[in-house]
């Protein structure tokens, strides 16, 4: 059900220039273009327009999916396209003799190479269509390519278990957490210690690997929280009970039973159900009024044929995928590669809890339906996603990503003259982004991605953490009960609750081409320089430096505040009218670096976190940062690997990773749910355009805005 890690075939996202040639830019892949506006059905407004009827306005048609065609050579595969690839795989000769002991780990489209892309106009024959195929057959791991004019496998390859496994699908999951029920040791335990089976919530945990002891066997670990009295079982662990469990057999090979005196936690105050507190007369709601952005003549925005996207000069295609979530292409590359979860832990129940939630969970996979005018607000354009059940079949998952116009009243540019001058000149544009977002839900924990795309060239890449902890239980109801010289590994949240200390590490790939393949990647320090005795009355001044990075050991960034650097990817063959080369630099924000020691067996996996920034030439099988079998992989096929082989990179195609980082100390007001958390960095135009490009954006004007009565009304009772 998920994509497949073995995508060194998979998501070529390919790129092109990163924006469109505004006064003289020589972009050569993207247009500035008058869009059009949707039609009137994906409208919506609750203020009279000064232009439209409100009760004109209709709902969208639910679509089925099921006559979708591709129309773009790196459209997603569709049903028809599914079924026919899932019957030859389960006709093939390796399978046939028992097509349902075949277990689908990943069924998508064998991308197109970049030329073949970038070479493609529209109306033109599609170029031939492949997919590529990760599958479990008695128990060993098969990567299947199908070549979909032709109904037939064309390669067929089988890797080694101990290079890691595929992502689980979701009936490994579902299973592999039902599992524990089947044996009566495990069902004793949790009953003395006074939790019913039907109050039971398990979570399938991946292992990581730690050695040899867990080679040779695909392995999950299982915890168990009791849900009675609330929706929210994370608050209450059944701490020190851990099962682990064969996920090709279901069977449980141990059971580790300790910590039996800790007390599960209360469920008194954890529910986070609005229709749930509604009922709980005591706790009293803030009542908020309703808030909308409305647009009177609907979104700026066009999505043509499903998922090539038009809008103020930006052109893109966009589109899901179970393993990387979002994926954007041809404005330039990008999606997650992957993210790693490590908790601060030792202890027998959860020194394994470093997670790879692309790679052994599929970030697409855990996605869920966004909610309409919370999740995403009016005018939000929804895109389903079509995925693989185990078996093979497909699926579609509603509303996985939304495409909407952003305005919170923010300025994108201002100026006003000053008396002095004598011009009366109040100029302003306001800041309407447009942001591409899907949300996964990775059990307790919900990332929000957002890919949100400006008027003046700049996209920003912005990471929520929402959800709720990771908890353990602990017998201490109070800061003053804990002992000095005992370590809880986190913060007291609540009575019998501790919050463990935890970091997420949220990997990018992208893909820039900037105005074609051949790019450097140009680090510019920013150092003090001093002046010479007589020079001038100031002492020092900042000084900027420019190296071009020749290798990937070159191009290995640890960001340092005292020590400062603009990152830039350039294309030394094209420059701007006064000369200067072309480019966009990556503008880092607040982030965190990992502290963990590098011969920690965790960071084996997971030494892309190493450094915030990584270059590498672009290869077609260098996709996923931790590898392509993550699964109890020992990290020998990650991007650290890759980039030891300190290959060139000037005048390449080149690709950039990018680790935005959290450090997460829980605090009470983490409990019984956490706000979100966001943290996010910058593509930033340098010497692309000429001038601004946001002066082709227009200011709101009165009379193009609808009159909303009950705006007025607010303003007047204040």
């Amino acid at each position: 059900m998920v994509i497949s890690p073995v995508t060194r075939f998979l998501l070529v996202v390919l790129s092109a220039v990163i924006l469109v040639a505004l006064f003289g830019s020589s972009s050569l892949f993207l247009r500035y273009s008058s869009l059009p506006l949707l039609p009137c059905s994906l409208r919506s407004s609750a203020c009279f327009s000064h232009k439209h009827n409100p009760s004109s306005i209709t709902l969208t048609v639910e679509k089925t999916h099921l006559t979708d065609t591709p129309h773009h050579p790196l459209d997603p595969l569709t049903i028809t396209e599914i079924n026919s690839v899932r019957s030859v795989i389960r006709s093939y000769s390796v399978f046939s003799s028992s097509p349902t002991s075949l277990a689908f780990h990943s069924l998508t489209l064998l991308e197109p190479d970049k030329k073949q892309v970038l070479s493609w106009k529209r109306g033109q024959p599609l170029p031939p269509r492949r997919a590529s195929s990760v599958v479990r057959f008695l128990g060993n791991t098969h990567v299947i390519t199908v070549d979909l004019a032709e109904g037939k496998v064309v390669s067929h390859s089988q890797p080694n278990n101990n290079a890691g496994y595929p992502t689980m699908t979701v009936e490994d999951m579902t299973a592999s957490a039902s599992a524990p029920l089947s044996d009566s040791r495990f069902n004793k335990s949790v009953l003395d210690r006074g939790v019913r089976l039907s109050d039971l919530a398990c979570l399938p945990i991946s292992t990581g690997w730690f050695g040899p002891k867990e080679e040779n066997r695909r392995v999950i670990k299982v915890q168990c929280y009791s849900m009675e009295g609330t929706s929210n079982f994370y608050m209450r662990p059944i701490e020190g009970l851990t099962v682990v469990v064969d996920m090709d057999t279901m069977e449980v090979i141990d059971i580790v039973d300790v910590s039996k005196d800790v007390p599960i936690p209360t469920s008194v105050g954890t529910e986070y159900r609005y229709s749930e507190q509604q009922e709980n007369k005591h706790k009293k709601i803030r009542d908020l009024n309703p808030i909308s952005i409305e647009q009177p003549d609907g979104p700026s925005f066009v999505v043509e044929d499903g998922h090539f996207v038009k809008w103020a000069g930006w052109e893109f295609h966009l589109k899901p995928d179970s393993r990387a979530g979002v994926i954007l292409s041809t404005a330039f590359a990008g999606f997650t590669s992957e993210l790693f979860v490590p908790y601060m832990d030792p202890t027998n129940s959860w020194y394994f809890k470093t997670y790879m939630d692309a790679g052994e969970y599929g970030f697409g996979l855990q996605s869920m339906p966004l909610v309409p005018l919370n999740d995403c607000p009016r005018n939000a354009y929804f895109m389903d996603a079509v995925f693989v059940a185990g078996d093979g079949r497909p699926y579609v998952k509603e509303n996985m990503i939304c495409l909407f116009e952003r305005y919170g009243g923010d300025i994108g540019w201002r100026h006003s003259e000053c008396p002095i001058t004598d011009l009366p000149i109040r100029e302003a544009r306001p800041k309407v982004t447009l942001v591409a977002r899907m949300a996964a839900s990775v059990a307790n924990y919900d990332y929000i991605v957002d890919w949100e795309f400006q008027t003046d060239g700049l996209i920003r890449i912005t990471v929520g953490l929402s959800g709720m902890l990771m908890v353990r239980a602990t017998p201490y109801t109070h800061a003053n009960q804990i002992p000095k010289e005992e370590e809880t590994y986190g913060s007291l949240i609540s009575e019998n609750i501790v919050g463990v200390i935890h970091d997420h590490y949220i990997t990018f790939h992208l893909d820039m081409d900037v105005d074609g393949g051949d790019n450097s990647f140009v680090k510019v320090h920013l150092e003090r320089e001093m002046t010479g005795p007589g020079e001038s009355p100031r002492k020092s001044y900042l000084k900027a430096t420019r190296t071009i990075a020749e290798t990937e050991t070159d191009a290995k960034i640890k960001l340092k505040l005292y020590d400062p650097y603009e990152f830039h990817v350039i294309n030394p063959l094209k420059t701007s009218r006064v000369g200067n080369p072309i480019g966009y630099k990556i503008v880092p924000a607040a982030t965190a670096a990992n502290l963990m020691d590098p011969s920690d067996p965790p960071m084996l996996r997971a030494a892309f976190t190493n450094n915030q920034i990584w270059v590498t030439p672009y290869n077609k099988s260098e996709i996923w940062a931790g590898g392509d079998f993550v699964y109890q992989s020992r990290g020998d096929d990650t991007l650290a690997t890759w980039s030891e082989r300190n290959r060139g990179i000037q005048n390449k195609d080149i690709v950039i990773w990018y680790t935005l980082g959290f450090h997460h100390v829980p605090c009470q007001e983490d409990y019984p749910i956490m706000p979100t958390v966001s943290a996010s960095f910058d593509l930033k135009p340098v010497n692309f355009f000429q001038r601004n490009p946001i002066l082709e954006a227009v200011p709101n004007l009165e009379k193009d805005l609808p009159e909303c009565t009950a705006a007025a009304a607010a303003a007047t009772s204040s």
